[in-house]
């Protein structure tokens, strides 16, 4: 098998070392040299430096949890570096399980047999780290919302189901009072600002409660939560407001596609980069994202139509803003899911119109241009056109020349 890179070399990446073996070719002659290296930072230059004295120029690593990241930064200056997908080297015929794992990802580099993965540079990834641990604040945050609300139930305080937001100005006005030692429903009702829907009835009725003094410990406690992880959101926004500066026209143009609003632009550039020559069509980016059936099929049978699995934070924002997509009436993506939701069905649909954001976000990125919506009658004007030609094939298939002429 033809050698492809007869100076590189393979890195077996654990929590607390590195196991490296170079793999050296000078003709017919095979050399292979491996050495542990720990994981600290002084080690993984003394790493660097090993590499460079045997003029390894390609290295391959495998993606195991977070500890791929550090050697991944310290030698990406100097080398070229590849991600490998543990199970698509494990799936490649061999003796990955008798001989040393370093040893195989170094020989199946060499002969080409490792598919990189995809890597954004380092500002991309500086922003996915703070977009996906924002999507975690968020989602904590919701959390201590339902506590809260199990809290008031447990105290057979009706609040939830008259105020809206129960973290709201009203319904944190009640909750202050609740917590403050307030228990009667006519001071709790005196204290939010009079705008609310139910009437004076229901909500003395739906404040009325047996408040408890571990309900007022738990409320203090999880609403302090909500605010601390609030003020953590706050920080993380800035942050990203920061890191986008050199990508803000490219968030700004994601920002036309229907349903995408400012954090779904944000969280989708920093999944998928604003690099797309890394895709080397939107076929792949989407496949990359997971939002192509996988391929299952056996004896000519298609076995499974399931979505394969990819970018799961990416597949989410997707997914979201898809179903925000489809509420905008005069668009095509909502057009677009009606038609397949009557024959597929509504999850189907939904995957079909994520889909098309992605494929906008590819050909925007590419090519630095707006979205281009083709407005909600595309696929009755596409069929008409088609249904007219295939008449018109059909009649001068016949013997007959055609002359179509527009009705007034």
């Amino acid at each position: 098998m033809e050698v492809l890179y007869p100076q590189c070399a393979g890195l077996d990446v654990h929590k607390d070392s590195v196991v490296a073996c170079a793999r050296l070719q000078e003709g017919a002659v095979v050399q292979q040299e491996v050495e542990t290296f720990g994981t600290t930072t002084t080690a993984l230059i003394a790493l660097a430096d090993w590499l460079k004295e045997r003029k390894v120029t390609h290295v391959a690593m495998e993606a195991t949890g977070i500890y791929w990241r550090s050697p991944w930064h310290v030698l990406e200056e100097d080398f070229t570096l590849v991600l490998a997908n543990a199970a698509h080297i494990k799936n490649v015929p061999g003796r990955k399980t008798d001989v040393n794992d370093a040893t195989w990802i170094s020989d199946l580099l060499a002969h080409g047999l490792i598919r990189s993965s995809f890597v954004p540079p380092t500002p991309i990834q500086e922003l996915r780290s703070l977009m996906r641990t924002r999507k975690q604040l968020v989602r904590e945050r919701a959390q201590h919302v339902l506590r809260i609300q199990k809290t008031l139930e447990d105290a057979n305080l009706k609040i939830a189901s008259v105020v809206s937001d129960i973290t709201g100005t009203s319904g944190r006005a009640i909750l202050e009072a609740l917590i403050a030692g307030e228990t009667r429903p006519e001071a709790l009702l005196a204290v939010t600002t009079g705008r609310l829907k139910a009437n004076r009835k229901s909500l003395i009725e739906a404040l009325r409660g047996r408040v408890h003094a571990s309900h007022r410990f738990l409320l203090k406690l999880h609403l302090g939560q909500f605010d601390a992880l609030t003020e953590a959101l706050a920080a993380i926004d800035a942050e990203v407001g920061a890191l986008l500066e050199p990508f803000r026209e490219q968030a700004k143009r994601l920002t036309t596609i229907p349903g995408v609003g400012e954090i779904g632009a944000e969280v989708i550039l920093s999944e998928v980069g604003d690099d797309m020559t890394r895709f080397p069509s939107v076929g792949h980016l989407i496949s990359w994202a997971g939002l192509c059936p996988r391929n299952d099929e056996s004896a000519g049978k298609r076995r499974s139509t399931r979505l394969r699995p990819g970018a799961p934070w990416l597949k989410t924002i997707l997914v979201q803003c898809a179903w925000a997509a489809v509420r905008v009436k005069t668009s095509y993506l909502r057009a677009q899911f009606f038609r397949l939701k009557s024959r597929r069905g509504p999850g189907k649909a939904i995957v079909a119109v994520a889909a098309s954001i992605l494929t906008s976000v590819y050909f925007i990125l590419r090519d630095d241009v707006d979205y281009h919506d083709l407005g909600p009658d595309h696929f009755e004007r596409s069929d008409k056109t088609r249904i007219t030609n295939r008449l018109v094939r059909g009649l001068m298939n016949l013997g007959y020349e055609v002359d179509l002429k527009a009705t007034a």
